[in-house]
C-alpha cells in the first residue's frame, strides 16, 4: 500500500507541465490562488483533526518562513520552465536536484565527496551540455530549460531544509504555514481576480498541493527513503508521456539523452548513500 501511494502521489504530480501549459495563466496568479486554495482546504482539515494546539505550540516560525521563501523560488521557476519550454525539458533539469543536493551536502554538512558522487555531478554537467546542445539553444528554450535548472537548485535546497526543519511540524500543518507565506509573498503582485479558471486553482490547490502530499507523506512512513527517492524517477517518466500524448510533445534526441544521463546520474547519487549506510 505504501507504493500505491507514492505513485499515486507521483502521477498527480506529474501532470503540472501539461495544467501550466494548458491554462494559460500567467505564473504568479497559477501559484498564488492555487496555494490560497490549498490554505482553505488544508485549514477545514486542520480545524476538524484537532490541530489546533500544534498550530499554537509556538514553535519558530522562521522554519516555514525559509521552506516558504525557497518553494516559491522552486514553484515559480518551474511553472516558468514549463512555459517556455517543453515539459521534457522542463521536468528533467528539474530532476538535477539529487545531485545537486549532494553537491551542497559536501559543501554545507561536511559530508565526504566520493568518486561516485564526482561522476555523478559530471555525468548531470554533461546531461545539461547536450540538452542545450553546447549552450547553442537559443529564445524560449533556453529560458526554459535554465529555469527548470533554478528550480532543481531551489528543490535541493528545499530537501535540505526539510531534512532540518520538518520533525519540528506535522506535515500538514507545515504544508499550511508555507502555503500561507507564499500567498503574503505574492499579495503586492496579484491585481485580478481570473475567476473563469477557479476549476484550475481548485485541482491544483485539492489534488497537488493537498491530496499528494499526503498520499506521498503516508506512503514514507512505511517505506524506506531511497526506495521512494527511487520510485520518484517515475515522475519525469510520467510527465514526459503526459506530454506527448495530451501535448503532442515530441522530446528531441538532445532531451532523450540528457534525461537519461540525469536519471542515471541521480541514481549514483541514490547508490552511494546506500554504500555508506552499509558501511555504517
Amino acid at each position: 500500500m505504501a507504493s500505491v501511494n507514492i505513485l499515486l502521489a507521483l502521477f498527480i504530480w506529474s501532470s503540472y507541465g501539461v495544467v501550466v501549459k494548458l491554462s494559460g495563466i500567467p505564473v504568479h496568479l497559477l501559484i498564488f490562488y492555487s496555494c490560497l486554495t490549498a490554505l482553505f482546504v488544508q485549514g477545514t482539515v486542520l480545524t476538524a483533526g484537532n490541530f489546533g494546539k500544534e498550530m499554537r505550540s509556538g514553535r519558530p516560525l522562521k522554519y516555514p518562513l525559509i521552506i516558504g521563501v525557497t518553494l516559491l523560488v522552486n514553484t515559480f521557476s518551474y511553472f516558468y520552465a514549463f512555459q517556455h519550454t517543453t515539459v521534457a525539458n522542463a521536468v528533467l533539469t528539474h530532476y538535477t536536484a539529487p545531485v545537486i543536493v549532494a553537491f551542497l551536502a559536501s559543501l554545507f554538512l561536511k559530508e565526504k565527496i566520493t568518486p561516485l558522487i564526482v561522476v555523478a555531478i559530471a555525468l548531470a554537467s554533461l546531461c545539461l551540455w547536450i540538452m542545450m546542445e553546447g549552450f547553442s539553444i537559443e529564445g524560449d528554450h533556453m529560458t526554459g530549460i535554465v529555469s527548470g535548472l533554478i528550480s532543481g537548485f531551489a528543490y535541493a535546497l528545499l530537501i535540505i531544509f526539510a531534512r532540518a526543519f520538518v520533525r519540528n511540524f506535522h506535515p500538514l500543518v507545515l504544508s499550511f504555514f508555507t502555503n500561507g507565506v507564499i500567498v503574503v509573498l505574492l499579495l503586492p503582485f496579484v491585481g485580478e481576480i481570473p475567476v473563469h479558471s477557479f476549476r484550475i486553482f481548485l485541482l491544483l490547490g485539492t489534488l497537488h498541493s493537498t491530496a499528494a502530499p499526503v498520499l506521498y507523506y503516508r506512503g514514507l512512513r512505511h517505506m524506506n527513503a531511497n526506495k521512494a527517492a527511487i520510485l520518484g524517477y517515475l515522475e519525469p517518466v510520467c510527465a514526459i508521456l503526459l506530454g506527448m500524448v495530451l501535448l503532442n510533445e515530441i522530446p528531441r534526441e538532445a532531451s532523450i539523452i540528457g534525461g537519461v544521463l540525469i536519471i542515471f546520474s541521480g541514481y549514483l547519487t541514490l547508490k552511494e548513500k546506500d554504500i555508506r549506510r552499509a558501511e555504517a
